[in-house]
C-alpha cells in the first residue's frame, strides 16, 4: 500500500484518546512509509492527523472543495492540497489516489465518504480495503448494525466481511495489508425482488 485515505472527524471530540489515536494513526503511517490522503482540514481529527503525519516525516496529500478552502480550514502546510469543485469531485479523486480507506471518528461526512467506499467496495468498483479504527467502541453501534443487516438478510455475510476493524492503528493496518478481495454477487436472492 503506497497511500491510505482516512475519514475523519473536522472536530476532535469530546475526548483526548480521539487526538492520540488521530497522532499515533499519522505516526505508523509515516514509519511504515504509507502515505495519507485525506480531506484537506485543519481543524478536528484531520489536522491532527496531518500534522502527526508530516512531523514524522511521511506524505500527507488532502482534497478540498474550493468552498471550504474559501472559509481557511484548508492545511496549506501538506505535501500536497488539491483543491476541486466539489464534494463529489473530493470523494472521488481520493479514492483514486488510495490503496486502502479507513473511518476514524466522525460526523456524518465521515460516514457517508466511508459507507460510499464500501458501497463500491461491495459492488466491486474497487477492491481496497476497508477499515474502522474503534476507538473507544466508538463505532461498536455501527457495527452491530452491519450484524444486524445480516441478521435480517440486507446483507451478506461476505459483503459484512469488506468492513475490517481494529482498536488501535497498529492491529487495523495490519488487517488492512493481510486482506484479501473475494467477489461475492451482491444480491441476497434475485428471485424475490
Amino acid at each position: 500500500m503506497k497511500r491510505i485515505c482516512v475519514f475523519c472527524g473536522s472536530s476532535q471530540g469530546s475526548r483526548p484518546e480521539y487526538r492520540a489515536a488521530a497522532e499515533e494513526l499519522g505516526a505508523e503511517l509515516a514509519r511504515r512509509n504509507i502515505g495519507l490522503v485525506y480531506g484537506g482540514g485543519n481543524v478536528g481529527l484531520m489536522g491532527v492527523l496531518a500534522d502527526a503525519v508530516l512531523k514524522a516525516g511521511g506524505e500527507a496529500q488532502g482534497v478540498i472543495p474550493e468552498n471550504l478552502m474559501v472559509r481557511e480550514v484548508g492545511h496549506t502546510g501538506l505535501t500536497k492540497l488539491h483543491v476541486v469543485r466539489s464534494m463529489h469531485e473530493r470523494k472521488a479523486l481520493m479514492a483514486d489516489l488510495s490503496d486502502a480507506f479507513i473511518a476514524m471518528p466522525g460526523g456524518f461526512g465521515t460516514l457517508e465518504e466511508f459507507c460510499e467506499v464500501l458501497t463500491w467496495s461491495q459492488l466491486g468498483l474497487h477492491t481496497k480495503p476497508c477499515g474502522i479504527l474503534n476507538i473507544l467502541d466508538f463505532y461498536t453501534p455501527l457495527l452491530r448494525m452491519f450484524d444486524h443487516a445480516v441478521d435480517e438478510r440486507f446483507l451478506k455475510p461476505e459483503n459484512r466481511a469488506l468492513v475490517l476493524a481494529g482498536e488501535s492503528p497498529a492491529e487495523l493496518l495490519r488487517a488492512l495489508e493481510e486482506w484479501r478481495p473475494v467477489r461475492v454477487e451482491k444480491w441476497i436472492n434475485r428471485e424475490t425482488r
